[in-house]
């Protein structure tokens, strides 16, 4: 046996807790698999005073700075979470020769770059597993296994908050705040959920798998984002009447130049990033993913369509990636060789998202009098947008019509709607949603 590698933790919170409860009862098992035991040199935190079950508190300290610069320390794991101090701490131990492994989707969505240049300039290790989907294998497979194909769509549900909340208002009808306080009495939801339910978490995640996918820089700024907020209850019948279901989508995609060329690097004419509610028919697989679960579809050229399902988030299933994470790094650091580091070579553009061809349901509410389906129409041509399906519905001196689009820029659609709501005719534009998942 090698000698003892040793691992510097940064935080201890419930993944923190989780991470030296594994290292702990799995210490055995760990060092088989590595070759070496693993050992916690020190464990950072903000107030060491407080009970953590399981740590012990020889370990504490809260000189984090001096923690990850020790001699004796191999390894830093990091879920403090944020953007700062975690990313000074991170390059620092990258700087004094250290392997880093984070969950911290945030700073990766904000500044990955910074942070894989460091990793390239020090050769060190920088895994990062948890970030996205809990325990979900996803990254790796992106990172590692697909690295010699060509990934042009990544499609999931990243978000189980979000997840559960539309999930209750499809199956048991309810509304968007009574679901919510469900959501946060179950531990799904945090007591403030906006980064949850107005798509920022989502939107984070999904700038980490464009930027592995496609191999090159996206940030969370750049993803375009809608949360669920404003999802209402003739949304959810609307998607009914249509055999779908509402989810939240993080759907990213490589747009193929005018000729049709998806290419294979710096061909294309870029990516698309998005985040945003839509309606999925009930015969796609992600429309069966209930409750807090996430699913994540990736569509490469030669490997077709491969599914990842499983928990997305909590302490355990959290901790169980960091530890795959830990494993891995700490073969390499046994084996005096790096893994893979991320190279954003092919530098397409993030597509407006006007620019981005999809489908929309618009659900009307309009005077019942003749011609009006002639003048709803007349302003769908005037935009260019080609429906694809129509129905009216008389309610007395009203009238409903509900109306499915076909692809068309985003933009345009958006138009379309504008123009629809300065239509004398028009009382209310009731509800508009996206449509996906049936290419």
């Amino acid at each position: 046996m090698k000698r003892g590698l040793r691992v510097a933790l940064l935080g201890c919170g419930v993944v923190g807790t989780e991470v030296v409860r594994l290292l702990n009862e799995q210490a055995d098992d760990l060092a088989a698999r590595v070759g070496a035991p693993l050992e916690l040199a020190g464990i950072a935190v903000r107030r060491p005073d407080r009970v953590r079950e399981g740590v012990d508190r020889e370990l504490l300290t809260t000189d984090a700075q001096a923690l990850v610069t020790r001699d004796d320390v191999d390894i830093v794991i990091e879920v403090i979470g944020g953007i700062e101090p975690a990313r000074s701490l991170m390059l620092e131990a990258m700087k004094s020769g250290k392997s880093v492994i984070t969950a911290n989707k945030a700073l990766l969505a904000e500044d990955g770059a910074t942070l894989f240049a460091a990793a390239r300039e020090y050769g060190a290790d920088l895994y990062y597993e948890a970030s996205v989907a809990g325990a979900i294998p996803l990254l790796r497979p992106l990172r590692e296994s697909l690295v010699g194909d060509h990934v042009h769509r990544v499609l999931g549900i990243v978000n189980g908050t979000t997840n559960y909340i539309l999930d209750q208002m499809d199956t048991h009808g309810a509304g968007f705040n009574d679901a919510l306080e469900e959501a946060q009495s179950l531990g799904y939801a945090e007591a403030d959920p906006t980064a949850d339910v107005e798509g920022f978490d989502a939107a984070a995640k999904a700038a980490i798998l464009a930027q592995l996918a496609f191999h090159t820089p996206v940030t969370a700024a750049d993803v375009h984002r809608e949360g669920i907020t404003e999802v209402s209850a003739a949304d959810i019948a609307g998607a009914k009447g249509m055999d779908c279901v509402v989810k939240l989508l993080a759907i990213c995609e490589r747009v193929p130049s005018a000729d049709g060329h998806n290419g294979d690097g710096r061909n294309g004419r870029g990516v698309s990033v998005r985040v945003y509610p839509a309606m999925i028919p009930r015969s796609h697989p992600l429309a069966s993913v209930r409750e807090a679960y996430n699913a994540v579809f990736v569509e490469a050229k030669s490997a077709g369509s491969l599914m990842f399902y499983g928990a997305g988030a909590g302490g355990a299933p959290t901790a169980s990636a960091v530890l795959g994470d830990l494993v891995a790094v700490a073969r390499n650091v046994a084996g005096g060789t790096p893994g893979p580091v991320e190279v954003t070579y092919a530098e397409l553009p993030v597509l407006p998202m006007g620019e981005t061809v999809t489908r929309y349901y618009i659900q009307v509410d309009v005077t019942d009098e003749a011609g009006v389906l002639a003048t709803v129409a007349e302003e769908f041509a005037r935009h260019g947008v080609s429906i694809q399906a129509v129905r009216q519905v008389g309610l007395g001196e009203e009238a409903q019509l509900v109306v499915v689009t076909h692809r068309a820029p985003d933009a345009a659609l958006a138009a379309t709607v504008e123009g629809l709501r300065g239509l004398d005719i028009v009382r209310e534009v009731a509800s508009v949603m996206r449509v996906e998942g049936e290419e």
